[in-house]
């Protein structure tokens, strides 16, 4: 692919909070078809660590797909207002997490990031609960 602007939808999610998390990623090119669709499990974690994980998960794949402008499409309003300066990062985890982002975001020539309602976000929502459900099925089956 030649490098050129990409959209990205991003989804992290925990069940329990903390509890066993997901991130996932869908990347559209510019005339909007899907080139990427990206998931991990990430373990036990929590809400907030799963969505920033999702977007680096995300920026990775769009760095090796030679996208230099993104724009970032999230139904995470804490990140997106962190990214975009709006509130102060806290807790150390988070600010581990958003120090990466912004590393992966210099190496970018242009990029923006904005909220989403989730319905906006179907695709990537649906890959976090798949790798989820996923595992769920992978755990119960160790048990038997």
């Amino acid at each position: 692919m030649r490098k050129t602007s990409c959209t990205i939808y991003t989804d992290g999610g925990a069940r329990g909070n903390p509890g066993p998390g997901a991130a996932a990623a869908v990347i559209l090119s510019q005339d909007e078809n899907v080139i990427s669709e990206v998931s991990a499990y990430l373990g036990i974690t929590t809400n907030n660590v799963a969505e920033y994980e999702a977007l680096l998960l995300a920026l990775r794949r769009a760095r090796d797909l030679g996208c230099e402008r993104a724009s970032i499409r999230m139904d995470s309003e804490l990140i997106v207002r962190q990214l975009n300066g709006v509130y102060r990062v806290k807790d150390p985890k988070l600010r581990e997490l958003f120090g990466q982002v912004n590393r992966m975001l210099r190496d970018l020539i242009a990029w923006d990031v904005s909220h989403v309602p989730r319905t906006q976000n179907k695709r990537a929502d649906e890959l976090v609960n798949e790798v989820l459900d996923a595992h769920e099925r992978e755990r119960r089956e160790v048990e038997r």
